[in-house]
């Protein structure tokens, strides 16, 4: 009976600490459909956890964990050091999984295209306006391209998925780089905007003649056509788990800051418009100690758990190397 007594007490006293405890985040909506399953998933194996995520972009993200209006942040792009050093809050980045940034298209009678890098900043800088234009031909022999105005599309929220887009521009073209540059919300020469990579998707999909860029996740869920990009080998690549992956290899952090970019890769099969996705996470424990467990075993569980998912949602996972330095680091939190 008293053994009885003691296992209530402690299932009680395991109740008690799980119940109400609600972890807020918000941030990038590259990786929603990933943490979307994770928090899930989570909650559903913790009975009293839950964890509210707002996909509101890399921008909105980053605002309101630094505002401290949610316990931990999502984005795709990595916090310089001087956006760290104005955010109220002390921080670590950590890499979540890695995904692709896809040109998509929506051009009548056309299902397959390739684009190089310089003609695709051209487009989005507004040099190249139409679908015929001879440097598109270049790179897509016997294709029939339509005499076809190309509408741009681009994100209207500051997003990671436009840094990484811009971030990879800005590597194959001066005239980006010394220009709209790399940014979540640059300012962009031409074009229609929609918030989400959501968004995006359906105006490419609702215009004929539309060009964007989105998650990979995004294309596929949506069923848009999307083109081959030539990385910096010179090998034209349609983005795939093993690109991504290639993008990430031999990559070199210091210490526990895992803040790189991985975008125009040198890997003879690397996909150029690769990148890591972070969540943004307190290094204060904050005074909810009971809050700061649950996160804590949150980053652990989906450094253990939720990586073995990932490739079902056309992410790649962590590198085994960087998922142990990863933990050694969730493991040091206070």
């Amino acid at each position: 009976m008293k053994t009885t007594l003691i296992a209530a007490g402690v299932l009680a006293l395991a109740l008690s600490v799980a119940q109400g405890q609600t972890l807020t985040a918000a941030g990038a909506t590259f990786p929603y459909p990933i943490y979307s399953k994770w928090f899930s998933e989570y909650s559903a194996a913790h009975p009293g956890v839950e964890i509210n995520y707002q996909s509101i972009g890399s921008g909105g993200g980053i605002k309101q964990f630094c505002s401290g209006l949610v316990d931990f942040g999502a984005s795709d792009m990595p916090m310089t050091d001087d956006m760290m050093k104005t955010c109220n809050r002390k921080l670590i980045h950590i890499p979540t999984v890695l995904g692709a940034v896809v040109p998509v298209f929506n051009v009548p009678g056309v299902t397959d295209l390739r684009f190089s890098g310089d003609v695709l900043a051209d487009i989005y800088l507004g040099k190249i306006a139409n679908w015929n234009d001879p440097r598109i031909a270049k790179d897509n022999p016997g294709a029939k391209l339509p005499d076809q105005k190309i509408i741009v599309v681009h994100r209207s929220d500051a997003s990671g998925t436009s840094f990484i887009f811009t971030d990879y521009l800005s590597k194959v073209s001066k005239e980006w780089e010394s220009g709209p540059g790399r940014a979540t919300s640059p300012g962009w020469p031409v074009g229609v905007g929609g918030k989400g990579n959501e968004n995006v998707a359906a105006l490419v999909r609702q215009l004929p003649g539309a060009i964007g860029y989105v998650e990979l996740i995004y294309a596929l869920q949506n069923h848009i056509t999307f083109g081959a990009m030539k990385n910096a080998a010179g090998n034209w690549i349609t983005a795939s788990i093993p690109g991504v992956t290639e993008a990430a290899a031999g990559i070199k952090f210091k210490g526990d800051d895992f803040r790189v970019s991985i975008t125009n890769a040198s890997g003879a099969q690397a996909y150029p418009i690769s990148s890591f996705t972070y969540l943004l996470i307190p290094t204060d424990p904050g005074n909810d100690a009971n809050k700061r467990k649950v996160l804590k075993d949150l980053l652990s569980w989906i450094i253990k758990s939720g990586e073995g998912e990932v490739s079902s949602l056309s992410y790649a996972p962590l590198p085994e190397d960087m998922a142990q330095k990863e933990l050694t680091a969730v493991y040091n939190l206070k």
